[in-house]
């Protein structure tokens, strides 16, 4: 009996482990990068042993065991509140009829952001699926929190993706904007995944961090550091977790993309000279991964060590990737706010805030919705 019980396990076991191969083969997982690009890769500073590391380095992303965080994560004491009891607020802005000159931003939920920024039209981490996974029914959108699609976007001058996850990396979504895309500007490795997809590679830069990357004589986009880690499936770390630094002779804005707090914030703050507005991660953070998510008194220090005149909060409002409330990141980080030198903007969802503008107001839209 017990040899026939074992028998079937491992049956079972190998029919997972031929479904796991199978499906992690669908073009949404991307592609390892192989050939020229990896021997680029190679060449880097921050990739030895064969991966990328963080700027600090980090042998694992979890505090205690991988298995031990994963399962408190999905078996562990679900909070009240983890999803929003009613649909997310919008505003939904026309993007196609926005004054072009008008230097504003869009939040479009979680991570992704429209960008208006010295005539030029800039796209960052656009998520439009219903889900922030490759399997159908882990990670939803938040209801109301999908307001937008491929089609309300207007030909875009650049897109970023600081990282190929799957809540910053969104197949679905860049295949459907792929005709609209004029240049794409990724950190190293991830230039592969759009290689893959079929993007033209007369359109993609991907340069390491630290690179700028001049648009033209008026738009710079600087790759820089974040303190992260990559993957969309088990070959992890083999392309680049990045921040982003734009600038134009008017404006200068910063976006975190995800990792944890580091004195390179300081040090970004430093080389620019401050910036008018900086978009920060807040939100998914966790006590078994605290060095590569920030927590709310996080993202308030790197607003001031960016020296931003505005903070507008990013990764959060849309998924629940942690354990916390959905609404504890924003309550968190207006109270942290008061007493730091820049100012929050709390845009709702598709509502256009002004680049650099502290005199615009918005309501805390998540106390609306208790």
């Amino acid at each position: 009996m017990i040899k026939l019980v074992l028998k079937i396990v491992l049956v079972l076991l190998l029919a997972l482990a031929v479904f796991t191969y199978f499906y992690s083969q669908r073009p949404e997982f991307g592609r390892t990068p192989t050939g020229k690009r990896l021997e680029r890769i190679q060449q880097s500073p921050h990739y030895y042993k064969g991966r990328f590391w963080a700027i600090n380095p980090i042998e694992k992303p979890v505090e205690t065991s991988q298995f031990e965080a994963t399962m408190r994560f999905v078996f562990g004491e679900t909070p009240q509140r983890l999803v929003p009891e009613q649909a997310v607020l919008s505003r939904k802005t026309d993007l196609k009829t926005l004054n072009p000159q008008k230097d504003c931003v869009v939040w479009m939920g979680h991570s992704s952001y429209y960008m208006q920024l010295g005539g030029y039209k800039i796209l960052i981490d656009p998520v439009f699926s219903s889900w922030a996974s490759p399997l159908p029914f882990i990670n939803k959108a938040f209801p109301g929190s999908n307001v937008y699609t491929a089609d309300d976007i207007p030909d875009i001058d650049v897109l970023v993706i600081s990282h190929d996850h799957w809540d910053h990396l969104d197949y679905p979504t860049l295949m459907e904007l792929k005709p609209k895309i004029r240049k794409v500007v990724v950190p190293l490795g991830i230039g592969e995944h759009f290689e893959y997809w079929g993007f033209d590679l007369q359109k993609i830069t991907e340069e390491d961090w630290y690179t700028a990357v001049k648009i033209n004589d008026t738009l710079t986009v600087h790759i820089l550091p974040a303190q992260h880690f990559t993957g969309r499936f088990l070959n992890q770390n083999q392309s680049e977790a990045c921040a982003y630094a734009f600038i134009t002779p008017n404006r200068k804005v910063f976006y975190s993309g995800d990792g944890g707090y580091t004195k390179e914030f300081k040090e970004y703050g430093d080389t620019f000279g401050g910036f008018d507005l900086a978009i920060l991660e807040n939100g998914q953070y966790n006590k078994d991964w605290p060095k590569i998510h920030m927590h709310p008194d996080q993202t308030a220090q790197a607003g001031e060590d960016l020296k931003a005149k505005t903070v507008l909060p990013a990764h959060s409002g849309k998924f629940a990737l942690a354990r916390h409330a959905w609404d504890e990141p924003y309550i968190r980080l207006a109270a942290e706010s008061k007493t730091k030198s820049y100012k929050l903007i709390t845009p709702r969802i598709g509502e256009a805030a002004e680049v650099g503008n502290t005199d615009q107001q918005f309501n805390y839209w998540w106390e609306e919705m208790k």
